[in-house]
């Protein structure tokens, strides 16, 4: 680490409890050095957290190893029931690439934040968070059994701010590598993130922030790892 940085663990309390994180494989360790001298904090692997993001501050999301993706959503800080729309956004762009210079908007069209930076360029508007209906349905290898979820990360973290879990809807795939065939048909590669690429959103608005480091393994190339945060004013 560069001198003068400093590092802060995001540790989920349940984490404590006993829960299966499926066959996912060793935790990967952050290779090289690429914190330029900033102060981050780690969220661990499968796990989520949610703050208060004001407006003109910035979020900067960092993959520290690679092939990491990080949900996104936001909300209105002054109403709940205004949140991020992948829809409107999508809509307004004329495009599902998210990178710099692009506008998220709520489900009312106004503007909630702009990404600045993108060194990745590979993100995914179109896919819900993965929650336990996910694995229950996509991963027939776990046979039911409990896992942790982006949705739940969200929802837990987010409760606390007063937003109620039916308003998390589509999120923003930070670093997930998603692709349509012609015909309509929906893959999901590795990320193409490598160790430090970054993804930085200016809030145009005061909200309320939901962030996780994803929990499902095959959005991940099988390993999921932590990610890294910060934010500026």
């Amino acid at each position: 680490m560069t001198q003068g940085a400093r590092m802060t663990i995001s540790q989920d309390a349940r984490l404590t409890t006993d829960r299966l994180f499926g066959p996912g494989g060793p935790v990967l360790q952050p290779a090289g050095d690429y914190r330029d001298g900033m102060d981050l904090t780690r969220l661990a692997p499968q796990t989520g957290t949610a703050f208060l993001l004001r407006a003109g501050q910035r979020l900067t999301v960092i993959d520290p190893t690679g092939e990491q993706v990080s949900d996104f959503f936001a909300v209105m800080a002054d109403d709940r029931d205004e949140w991020l729309s992948s829809g409107r956004t999508i809509d307004y762009a004329n495009s599902t690439a998210v990178t710099t210079g692009r506008v998220l908007y709520s489900n009312r069209s106004r503007p909630m934040a702009t990404v600045v930076e993108d060194t990745c360029g590979h993100h995914d508007l179109l896919l819900t968070p993965c929650s336990q209906q996910t694995f229950d349905l996509l991963y027939p290898e776990f046979e039911g059994a409990y896992h942790p979820s982006c949705f739940e990360n969200l929802a837990t973290n987010m409760a606390d701010f007063g937003v109620d879990p039916d308003r998390i809807s589509t999120t923003l795939n930070i670093f997930m590598n998603v692709w349509a065939e012609r015909d309509g048909e929906l893959h999901i590669d590795p990320p193409t993130s490598t160790a430090g690429d970054r993804f930085v959103l200016r809030a145009e608005a005061d909200l309320v922030v939901g962030l996780t480091a994803c929990s499902a393994e095959k959005s991940n190339n099988g390993v999921c790892k932590p990610i890294d945060y910060r934010i500026d004013d």
